[in-house]
């Protein structure tokens, strides 16, 4: 059993993503980050840099006690490597995989991370932040729209890699991406958004992502010290 610590965002959507997809059974424990459920101590002794996704295996594979991660990359390779599913076990398989899953933690997803926060979030327009993140959020969608060009997924075959990315294309509206610019993405995409597991995930969370961002969710989100850690 996988207890996740979990709330519906993009780097929560990629761990219920796999788990749905891999059919390995997990509890949620929604971590409310407009409350400021991921500064409680309880969370903290989980994922000590106060963000979700976290996993605790209650069952990990040496049969020890059970094992915590955080870090939604470190999670996704964890539940890979855990189920034999999702990555190849061959060296260059494997490898292509990885670099895509790594290019996805370092890149795509801080920069369309800050891209939304300056465009939706930020109670101050700031015209260069916003040009700045819009314009590097475009660069990696060609990046993945190239790469796409000759083959299906990101890797070849479906992995963890697709998981990783596919939740930070879903908002490319609000990213201000058109994907009819990107042909071979908009087919990935679509591809993906037609499995079950994924239409299940997103179905799931409909409710919570339709809320609207107050002024005291801001002052939760954003702006935090390490007194909050402290």
């Amino acid at each position: 059993m996988i207890d996740l610590y979990h709330w519906p965002t993009p780097n929560g959507h990629k761990i219920t993503i796999f788990l749905e997809e891999a059919g390995v059974p997990y509890r949620i424990h929604p971590v409310d980050i407009r409350k400021g459920d991921q500064f409680k101590p309880e969370f903290l002794a989980i994922s000590p840099n106060n963000r979700m996704p976290a996993i605790v295996d209650t069952a990990p594979a040496d049969g020890g006690q059970p094992i915590s991660l955080f870090e939604s990359g470190a999670i996704l390779l964890y539940l890979a490597e855990k189920t034999g599913q999702f990555i190849p076990q061959d060296l260059r398989g494997r490898a292509e995989v990885l670099q895509w899953l790594f290019w996805q933690v370092g890149g795509l997803g801080p920069m369309a991370g800050q891209n939304g926060h300056f465009a939706n979030y930020a109670a101050e327009k700031i015209p260069y932040a916003i040009e700045r993140y819009v314009k590097e959020t475009n660069r990696l969608y060609g990046v993945m729209n190239k790469r796409l060009a000759d083959r299906p997924y990101l890797a070849g075959d479906y992995s963890i890699a697709d998981m990783a990315s596919y939740p930070w294309v879903v908002p490319h509206e609000r990213l201000g991406q058109k994907l009819a610019d990107f042909p071979h993405l908009t087919r990935w995409f679509d591809a993906i958004k037609a499995r079950p597991a994924v239409q299940k995930v997103y179905a799931a969370s409909e409710a919570t992502t339709s809320q609207p961002m107050t002024d005291e969710d801001r002052k939760i989100l954003f702006g935090q010290t390490a007194k909050v850690i402290g």
